[in-house]
């Protein structure tokens, strides 16, 4: 029907180009610390570390929304600067689609982090951190994918007479500039993060309708994670995030234990069980496996929002796997570790 066609329009240009649009968000956070802060880079126990995250929302034949990354930090320049400090670089990359693949959004990003200790004693150290990020941004509309109301000839859509809307364009590729800060207190046993970032905060601009108006508002971050080895057997994770964005915020707080199938130093074998909450949206169980320097986890929202009461109930998975360096990894990263 013309209704529900124009409909589909009007909400691809308003997600293009409302200026208080929203960046993809993961409901692993914890699995994805590039998206979180760029002072979490190189931040790792190990040299090297590489994420890969996909997230399928409204799971169907022609999934509407779809997010994939795939990412890459180090330790380097170990021999040039204090064996306390830590020198983080890292880049990534992010595609997201949206109403079947007719709003394209790819993203290419480099960070550079750097960390010191600035307190030591018996118990633990107290270190600081500061990360920098900058993000290409290429936005694309597939207007052959959409139908508009001049395109009707009474029986139907004629993709071949003109759309009628002389004032669209494609967005231009820009820019976008982050950084944070990151505080970390760790002893033999435990791990505690907290941290806070801030992304787009030159306010590119991001128009499809020629508005030179139009800009990506800043997005505000504030994020926690406490590890603790608890027994030979048991860790403990716990986090939470908090984002803001042009007004619109939500939060996600949840935690997990990871049970050693072997004893620690013998292959590490962990499994990861654990739940978090999304504010108003979504409750998450996560189950994870860990193996030596390999790490899988899988999520499923299950929907509490008002979407849950439509006849076709939203069904949304996500999957994250981390790699990690040779060297032997020490201190707490298994459960499910979000940024180490």
């Amino acid at each position: 029907m013309p209704f529900k066609q124009i409909t589909c329009v009007l909400l691809i240009l308003i997600a293009a180009n409302q200026s208080h649009g929203q960046d993809p968000a993961f409901s692993q956070f914890f699995s994805s610390p590039l998206n979180v802060n760029p002072a979490l880079t190189g931040i790792i126990h190990a040299p090297w570390r590489i994420i890969s995250n996909l997230r399928d929302e409204w799971v169907s034949p022609a999934s509407p929304y779809t997010t994939g990354t795939i990412s890459y930090d180090a330790k380097i320049m170990k021999n040039k600067i204090p064996e306390s400090s830590i020198f983080g670089f890292g880049t990534m990359l992010m595609y997201d689609q949206a109403m079947r693949g007719a709003l394209k959004s790819n993203y290419a990003s480099l960070n550079v982090s750097y960390n010191i200790k600035i307190a030591e004693s018996e118990e633990g150290e107290h270190r600081l951190g500061a990360g920098f990020g900058l993000t290409y941004v290429d936005k694309r509309i597939d207007f052959g994918m959409l139908d508009f109301s001049a395109q009707f000839n009474g029986y139907g859509f004629d993709k071949n007479l003109p759309t009628g809307e002389t004032a669209l364009s494609n967005m231009k590729a820009y820019l976008s500039a982050s950084n944070g800060i990151l505080y970390t207190y760790k002893d033999k046993y435990m791990n505690l993060d907290i941290g806070v970032a801030g992304f787009h905060l030159n306010k590119p601009k991001q128009t499809a309708i020629k508005d030179d108006n139009q800009y990506l508002a800043p997005r505000y971050v504030v994020h926690g994670n406490f590890e603790d080895i608890l027994n030979d057997y048991l860790v403990l994770n716990t986090n939470a995030i908090y984002q803001e964005q042009s007004g619109t915020h939500y939060f996600s707080v949840g935690g997990s234990l990871g049970y050693y199938l072997t004893q620690k130093g013998e292959d590490d074998i962990i499994v990861n069980a654990g739940l978090w909450y999304w504010s108003k949206n979504a409750v998450i169980p996560y189950i994870g496996l860990a193996y030596k320097n390999f790490q899988f986890g899988i999520t499923y929202d299950v929907t509490v929002s008002k979407l849950a009461q439509a006849s076709s109930k939203p069904k949304t998975f996500e999957l994250s796997l981390i790699i990690r360096g040779i060297d032997k990894p020490t201190g707490v990263i298994y459960c499910p570790g979000p940024w180490k």
